[in-house]
């Protein structure tokens, strides 16, 4: 509303056809506007209507998993459409939209417009976790409480929330979103997110159908989604292995089968993943490790890396490995590799997510021109040779660090 937001906002919305998925308000067309009044309205040149009469307004859509942990809620207490109706954001304009980031300023879903007055004053919140909770004070006497306040629940979803749906990305975003969270690279943040749900399982009650044991708890509502994205998302990067650890698989399949809240979860998010995001949009075909990955044949540097051949090694670190050349062309000639070629044949197939390893590839170079005891002097050249013509022998990238003698031009 105009009162809570504190400015008027048009917005001439172009015409978008959204598929009707049960339980969805996405409607299009119109000019939406913030009022005066308290309810969230759309105008149009003959009348100015609410966009809804409801005590709350979610907006939301089916395939966000953590959405899905409000969308749990209401399913499980029953809560009717005048009590909370769920709305696509693209009724507004989408996710950054003027009116969505009014109400969500980090232009994420879900977001919870409050239509009706409340003690706290609040008119609208965002994070799937604080509208949660406030939808299970709320309405605290309807269904079941989801245990608000036990401990292991709140762990599991502070876990969750910290830990997992901050690198969530890492499973579907394109390299030039990248980094992620605390990682620079896809395979760092998927070996993250792995080893974080093996550390949620570790907190799981022993007994009963839930994770806190006989009774539905957030935690459930919080990780089953996110779960959704791990069985589809993983074994397009990593088939080897099962996505799930064995007792959070096993918790992840009865809710599947046996609860029918989460059965429709479930459907609403995998029926948007498969139909929009793979055949219809194709995202993951162009996504390193998944739809592209390192086929190019082996090097000998792989075999220095293993240390199957020797090398006279002068710098080694978790991810860099730097030794002395074979033929040097320099009295000081030393090479620095990324231990981890990771698709990188040569530099023309670097992306946003090698901009970590080739930063640590010139620090650890400028480390080594440096070195007087490895016989630089005043200054090095550094050269990276590309593709055939540029005169490269081993495909693998690779820094050359020549000095200890006064450089001839180059050419």
């Amino acid at each position: 509303t105009m009162k809570s937001i504190g400015l008027f906002t048009t917005l001439l919305l172009s015409a978008i056809d959204i598929p009707n998925v049960s339980g969805f308000s996405t409607a299009r067309r119109g000019i939406t506007t913030v009022t005066t009044t308290s309810k969230l309205t759309m105008s149009s040149s003959e009348a100015e209507t609410p966009l809804s009469n409801s005590d709350h307004i979610l907006f939301d859509m089916p395939v966000s998993n953590n959405g899905a942990r409000v969308r749990a809620i209401l399913y499980y207490k029953q809560l009717s459409q005048q009590q909370v109706e769920i709305i696509s954001p693209m009724k507004l304009g989408g996710l950054k939209s003027d009116e969505f980031l009014a109400l969500s300023p980090q232009g994420l879903m879900p977001a919870l417009t409050i239509q009706k007055e409340h003690d706290s004053g609040m008119k609208h919140l965002s994070e799937s976790d604080t509208i949660a909770r406030y939808l299970l004070a709320e309405y605290a006497g309807t269904g079941p409480s989801f245990q608000p306040d036990n401990p292991r629940s709140n762990q599991i979803c502070r876990w969750h929330d910290v830990y997992l749906t901050t690198i969530q990305g890492c499973l579907y975003k394109p390299a030039s979103r990248f980094p992620i969270g605390d990682y620079a690279d896809r395979k760092s943040a998927i070996s993250a997110f792995q080893k974080q749900l093996k550390t949620i399982e570790g907190f799981m009650s022993d007994d009963g159908m839930y994770l806190c044991g006989d009774d539905v708890s957030l935690a459930d509502a919080s990780l089953f989604p996110t779960c959704i994205f791990a069985i589809y998302m993983l074994p397009k990067f990593d088939d080897s292995q099962p996505p799930l650890p064995p007792k959070l698989n096993t918790w992840f399949d009865n809710l599947r089968t046996n609860d029918s809240v989460f059965s429709k979860i479930y459907k609403e998010i995998m029926d948007t993943l498969v139909t929009s995001w793979e055949e219809k949009n194709h995202r993951w075909d162009s996504i390193w490790l998944a739809g592209q990955r390192d086929e190019a044949p082996g090097t000998i540097f792989d075999k220095i890396v293993a240390k199957e051949i020797p090398a006279t090694i002068v710098k080694e670190d978790e991810h860099i490995l730097a030794f002395k050349d074979i033929s040097p062309q320099a009295p000081a000639h030393v090479l620095v590799i990324p231990k981890d070629r990771n698709g990188l044949t040569n530099l023309r197939k670097a992306s946003a997510e090698h901009t970590d390893i080739l930063g640590r590839l010139l620090v650890a170079g400028a480390e080594i021109a440096n070195d007087a005891e490895l016989g630089f002097g005043d200054g090095a050249r550094f050269v990276i040779n590309d593709g055939d013509d540029g005169g490269q022998e081993v495909y693998h990238v690779h820094l050359h660090v020549l000095g200890g003698r006064k450089l001839g031009p180059m050419g």
